[in-house]
């Protein structure tokens, strides 16, 4: 091993920053992959000693030392992600395309061992006897069932097979992220202020400053940032500046052989159907539901189905409307896609009096940060503080210390929110490193990545109500990672199912809209004015505003992504599968897919949430039952519902099957009506 990859000295692998965190400075991009294959060959060799133990397996010889075992790669991979992701360029995707196929070979020789998966079969075979606690039982159980998914009881050319398919499904995802990420990063639209009748200030100051970051002074550039493209389609009048940003914000990854992800999306689902097969399964969809609480294809569409054609009805009474305010300006074909955002505006304040643009001053993102830590404060007696000294990856990246209620220290937690041409689009939360106690108590150290448009110098950024929730919603997540309290790292924080995970992100987003807290934080960005309650009101009444629309266009790309995967075989040509399935679903024209499939980062980026967008909407169940609960002891604050919520919730991770926790702390299962009547579906 090279000086330049010393593990024991690199600052890839030794953090050596102050609050335990990677100086992201010293670390020059060339080095991630040296570092990080001198971290794969240094995990092989533990795992080469775990599984060539001549003793008698036991917890702590194999499953604690695997649990231990590539400290090294997981510092080393969680900078380089972290990076990959919020902060790339051309070097780290090279990288990246480079490094996806040998990590997923690392794996499988990992998970394919056949030595080591004998010890953890032994263990599993005796568990009986063992005398394990719960948490430790459900470990051995979770480790022995994803060495049979990875293909351990396989035959050795089936194993050889499986290793090749998830080396080319993980570099078709690196390839489909990057094209996805260069279709965003190269379309702009260069306008002049003759082009912005009704666009508001704020969305004339956010393209302002796009167009001054390219060095288009005085003019003004539309992006395909959701913080830019959704707004221009809301507000700006001129009908033909509409139709081209809509085309271009739904033809991400559809346009063109270079960055076009058709033939992509074809070999990702034949691998996965053929993956599936190898193991067992009659479809991916059996596959990667079988450890979730929907169990099977059956049950997703079970709940889909029911919720998708209330809101199909919804949305048709509701275009009714919006053809009608089409035609008083003299427009008589109907409703485009790229017309249904700017009257539903129109009607929203016919109806309600109520303009999004209205509240915007009222969000600015200070204000809504601190929103977000006051009621972490209230619920779970955490505290932050800002340390401006320490830096991340890029200037934006802000740090916070976190202190659990006896003042200790807690947690890490690192914010990035402004968009940016280097940073893949969405929102998400991740970890540096995870909290655990097995072998010494590690604290976490997560993050959360955003998108929001960056304002000029000296201005604040002012959300919409949607990106408000967004922010509280990672939040959310990044609340379940630094709470985690665990002993094993496997089932720390965010390591739950698929269909739990979004449990305590959405749960979250409700107390954004707790009056006191609106009350609190919600303050006029010039006046410093609170929040008027007469817009609170509005607010309030247009809650469920536009319920049809946003649930189609949410349950359209759910559907689309479990028609994909639950059925035995692959389709020959994906896109004209999706437009079959949408006429099947009849879908309205009118209403675009949230992710069309070839920029459908969910399901075709990685694996993550692949058959399981669906999740989201499953955990939305789980969220409107959970927050009835406040609503029902009469204070969003109950100090005893908080700490069970806490205790049950987001301390627990994936150490507790995951209806055994929603029932420690509400009492029972949930039922499907606080669902629909918060989408406004009832």
């Amino acid at each position: 091993m090279t000086k330049a990859t010393d593990l024991s000295r690199h600052p890839l692998t030794r953090w050596n920053a102050d609050l335990g965190l990677p100086d992201f400075a010293v670390v020059p991009d060339e080095e991630f992959g040296p570092v990080i294959e001198a971290a794969m060959e240094a995990h092989l060799n533990e795992i080469d000693a775990i599984a060539t133990n001549p003793e008698t397996p036991t917890i702590d010889n194999t499953l604690a030392a695997l649990e231990l075992a590539g400290e090294a790669l997981s510092r080393a991979t969680s900078v380089f992600y972290c990076k990959a992701g919020a902060h790339t360029n051309d070097t780290i995707q090279a990288t990246e395309r480079e490094l996806a196929p040998k990590l997923s070979r690392h794996g499988s020789a990992i998970y394919q061992n056949a030595a080591l998966f004998s010890r953890i079969d032994d263990l599993y075979q005796r568990r009986g006897y063992l005398g394990l606690d719960g948490e430790t039982d459900r470990v051995l159980e979770k480790t022995w069932k994803r060495f049979v998914r990875a293909g351990a009881q396989l035959d050795a050319a089936q194993k050889d097979r499986l290793t090749e398919i998830n080396g080319e499904l993980a570099e078709l995802g690196t390839r489909f992220s990057q094209n996805v990420l260069a279709d965003e990063r190269d379309w702009t639209l260069v306008l002049d202020e003759t082009d912005l009748a009704g666009a508001p200030a704020f969305l004339r100051d956010i393209m302002a400053e796009a167009a001054a970051a390219r060095g288009l002074e005085g003019r003004y550039v539309v992006t395909l940032s959701r913080s830019i493209a959704e707004p221009f389609l809301s507000f700006v009048e001129r009908r033909d500046l509409r139709e081209k940003v809509f085309h271009g914000f739904v033809s991400r990854g559809d346009n063109g052989a270079e960055t076009g992800n058709a033939a992509i999306i074809a070999r990702t689902l034949e691998l996965r159907s053929e993956k599936a097969r190898l193991l067992g399964y009659e479809s991916y969809a059996d596959l990667k539901l079988d450890d979730t609480m929907a169990r099977t294809p059956a049950a997703v569409i079970g709940l889909l189905e029911p919720v998708w054609q209330r809101a199909v009805a919804k949305a048709a009474e509701d275009q009714k409307d919006l053809s009608r305010l089409a035609a008083a300006d003299g427009r008589n074909d109907g409703i485009m896609a790229w017309d249904w955002r700017y009257y539903a505006e129109k009607l929203r304040a016919e109806r309600y009096a109520f303009d999004e643009a209205e509240l915007k001053p009222y969000l600015a993102l200070e204000n809504v940060i601190a929103a977000c830590f006051d009621v972490a404060g209230r619920l779970f007696g955490l505290s932050f503080a800002e340390r401006p000294k320490l830096s991340g990856w890029h200037e934006d990246v802000r740090v916070f210390e976190v202190f659990d209620r006896d003042g200790s220290h807690r947690a890490v937690f690192l914010a990035d929110y402004f968009n940016r041409p280097s940073k893949r689009s969405g929102a998400w939360m991740s970890s540096l490193r995870s909290g655990y106690r097995l072998g010494g108590r590690q604290t976490p150290i997560v993050y959360n990545v955003m998108n929001f448009a960056k304002p000029a110098k000296g201005q604040e950024a002012l959300l919409s109500l949607d990106e408000a929730r967004t922010l509280f919603h990672e939040f959310g997540h990044a609340l379940h990672g630094m709470l985690s309290d665990v002993i094993w790292p496997s089932v720390s924080g965010t390591a739950v199912a698929r269909d739990f995970v979004e449990l305590p992100s959405q749960l979250y987003e409700h107390w954004l809209t707790v009056p006191e807290i609106l009350e609190k934080h919600a303050r006029h960005v010039v006046t410093g004015q609170p929040i008027p309650k007469e817009l609170i009101d509005k607010m309030e009444a247009a809650r469920t505003y536009g319920a049809g629309f946003a649930t189609v266009e949410f349950a359209a790309s759910a559907l689309m992504d479990m028609a994909y995967h639950a059925r035995p075989d692959a389709p020959e040509q994906p896109l004209d599968f999706e437009a079959e399935t949408m006429a099947r679903l009849e879908k309205p024209d009118a209403i675009a897919m949230r992710h069309r499939s070839p920029h459908f980062l969910h399901v075709f980026s990685g694996d993550g949430y692949s058959a399981g967008y669906y999740s989201y909407l499953w955990s939305e169940v789980l969220d409107a039952d959970a927050f009835a609960a406040f609503e029902e002891a009469g204070d969003p604050f109950d100090a005893i519902l908080a700490d069970k919520l806490r205790k049950h919730i987001y301390e627990v991770g994936g150490s507790v099957d995951p209806e055994a926790a929603y029932t420690a702390f509400r009492g029972r299962m949930p039922t499907p009506e606080p669902m629909m009547e918060q989408r406004g579906l009832a």
